[in-house]
């Protein structure tokens, strides 16, 4: 548990600082703990030292995780991996978010699935050249949006991107980049930010950063295989 604290504590206050340097309240900026391989006893005691958003990658790592930990009152479950079609009723049933929107049949799939309030997702930009990269180009983003716009169990809030990997100055214009595009198609959210450079996507504007090692220490590897 103390060593949770003080992790936590450590990116709070960087996140502070990030937003302060430019004008920004740092309560704009949303951390989301990703909690991938780790020991539920690190999820809960990130939980008890004040977190509530955590991610995963995989979708039924996801629905197994919140299914577990059903106990822990607030927490808000995020979907940040690529998803699937037929894997699309483990992230409807229990996530708040979905961070990796890129797919015009999983929206209209998490839209269907989706009983309570709509889903909130981000729309995935493929930035940079990067072939390997998942998302939609910047030029489909409007044609996409005007779909998804139209369907009752999904709101589209903002854009998401993983720049090229590079240090974290690089990543300033790509982060820009996605802010411009944002503002441009109406958005007010933006997924952008890891453990390697969230400090410059909160200056570029990231309301969301996905945080794991600098929270729970190193990746571990996964327990089971992917079903």
């Amino acid at each position: 548990m103390t060593d949770i604290h003080e992790a936590r504590s450590t990116i709070l206050g960087r996140v502070e600082a990030a937003a302060l340097r430019v004008g920004r309240s740092p309560a704009d900026v949303r951390v989301i703990a990703v909690s991938k391989f780790q020991p539920d006893e690190l999820v809960r005691d990130a939980w008890a030292d004040g977190q509530r958003d955590f991610a995963e990658n995989y979708a039924q790592d996801l629905r197994d995780r919140a299914a577990r930990l059903v106990d822990l009152e607030g927490a808000r479950w995020h979907a940040i991996g690529p998803l699937q079609q037929n894997k699309v009723k483990y992230v409807a049933k229990v996530a708040s978010s979905f961070h990796a929107l890129e797919r015009l049949d999983v929206a209209e799939e998490l839209s269907r699935r989706r009983v309570d309030d709509p889903i909130e997702a981000f729309v995935q930009i493929h930035l940079g050249d990067e072939e390997t990269k998942a998302g939609i180009e910047a030029h489909d983003l409007p044609a996409f949006l005007a779909s998804t716009r139209q369907l009752p169990g999904l709101r589209v809030v903002g854009l998401m991107a993983m720049p090229p990997l590079e240090d974290a100055e690089a990543a300033r214009p790509w982060f820009r980049v996605l802010r411009e595009l944002a503002a441009n198609n109406g958005l007010p959210r933006l997924s952008m930010g890891t453990t390697a450079d969230f400090e410059v996507a909160i200056e570029e504007g990231a309301t969301d950063v996905r945080i794991g090692r600098s929270i729970f220490g190193p990746h571990r590897p996964r327990i089971r295989p992917e079903r």
